[in-house]
């Protein structure tokens, strides 16, 4: 008998997913509604779609292209960063989502051992990528009991500490929590940072998705790195388009990331940025007026939530969710989930998977309008129910 082979201690201390988790527990019930995963209810724009059609039979769909992108969408994207996020000294490669953007850049930026900083609530892919590359020591720093945006002192303090963390990331809007970080709190950050020596990677999934008039805003500089996606803005979560903005100054960067580019997808789906491409030319407006009729999504939802009382729901200035606390009592989220799930047909996810117990996660954004109804009303009366008798089974 030969000895058992092992499997990848990394792997293994990984966290679980919780999305394949709750999807398991979604196909467990039918009729189920979600307010868990986040995506969008929309579909790419209808003339970019119609443009793909068109391109199926050409050779060079069926070709590798460049590892960094198609050079005309990375031109585009050039263009998009310097007229919208004030990006001019940025280098773009194009990645298969902005998952695998971050993780080209734990690997290009950290070495195993190394000690990186986030925010609680953070975002769970993030937290993962950083466990399966050997990162055992992953700072979390707390967020504004108020505003749940990220504590700059604690920071501060955290950056002069020996050894100096490698890279901090933040998530602006945030995902779980919708939370805004408004541009002198990112300076402050970045400046903190740069001092440090620190790396400083920025997601911004979620740029157009701002409410009561916030605007978003990026910064540059040789210590930063701005990472984008397709998924949310366009609907194109299945089609798996992101993209990193490095900075072009810092010398021998972007021959690294190919490095781990080449590795990973060789480069994104070229039907995949072909559409990415069509869909930059209709326009961020067209994002902009998907975006806008989830403002009455979002006040549905904060209704369904009121049962918790006031003062439990945070976030929801940016994104596509809200954050909110559960009462004392009730406060195992993985069982309240469930609970919520098998009695009232609504699944939401919990927020022990964003280092946030006690809490729950509810997206606004993936359901059309009369969905959104069905799963306010589930979600109020079993929130109504859990407050009044408990889970009851």
């Amino acid at each position: 008998m030969g000895t058992m082979a092992k499997l990848a201690k990394r792997a293994l201390e990984t966290e679980s997913p919780v999305m394949v988790q709750i999807q398991q527990l979604l196909g467990g019930i039918k009729g189920a509604v979600s307010l868990g995963q986040g995506v969008v209810h929309w579909q790419p724009p209808e003339q970019a779609l119609d443009k793909v059609k068109e391109i199926i039979w050409e050779p060079s769909t069926s070709c590798y292209g460049a590892d960094e992108g198609l050079l005309e969408l990375r031109e585009a994207l050039v263009r998009k960063l310097n007229q919208e996020n004030k990006l001019y000294k940025s280098s773009v490669m194009v990645t298969a989502g902005a998952n695998q953007a971050f993780v080209n850049l734990v690997l290009t930026l950290c070495d195993a051992g190394d000690s990186v900083v986030m925010f609680a609530p953070y975002y769970f892919n993030a937290y993962m990528a950083f466990q399966m590359t050997g990162i055992t020591n992953i700072l979390v720093g707390p967020g504004d009991p108020q505003t749940l945006q990220p504590d700059a002192d604690w920071l501060e303090k955290v950056l002069s500490t020996n050894p100096v963390p490698k890279l901090v990331t933040v998530v602006n809007p945030g995902n779980p929590s919708g939370t805004y970080i408004p541009e002198p709190l990112l300076k402050r950050i970045s400046d903190l940072c740069k001092s440090a020596g620190s790396w400083l990677v920025v997601d911004n999934t979620y740029e157009y998705f701002m409410y009561d008039g916030l605007k978003h805003s990026c910064i540059e500089g040789d210590h930063i790195v701005n990472i984008f996606s397709f998924s949310k803005a366009y609907g194109m979560m299945g089609w798996r388009v992101g993209y990193i903005a490095y900075p072009s100054d810092v010398e021998g960067l972007g021959l690294q990331l190919l490095k781990v580019q080449d590795n990973i997808p060789i480069c994104a789906s070229i039907i995949s940025q072909r559409l990415a491409l069509y869909s930059l030319e209709v326009g961020s407006e067209w994002v902009r007026d998907q975006v806008k009729d989830l403002v009455k999504h979002r006040s549905l939802l904060l209704e369904a939530l009121s049962p918790l009382g006031k003062g439990a729901v945070k976030g929801g200035e940016g994104a596509i969710y809200l954050w909110a606390k559960l009462p004392e009592k009730h406060s195992n989220d993985f069982e309240v989930v469930r609970w919520l799930a098998q009695r009232h047909g609504v699944v939401l996810i919990p927020g022990s998977a964003s280092g946030g117990p006690g809490y729950v996660r509810i997206t606004f954004g993936g359901l059309k309008d009369a969905e959104c109804e069905v799963a306010a009303g589930r979600l109020r009366k079993g929130l109504e129910e859990l407050m009044r008798d408990g889970m009851v089974q």
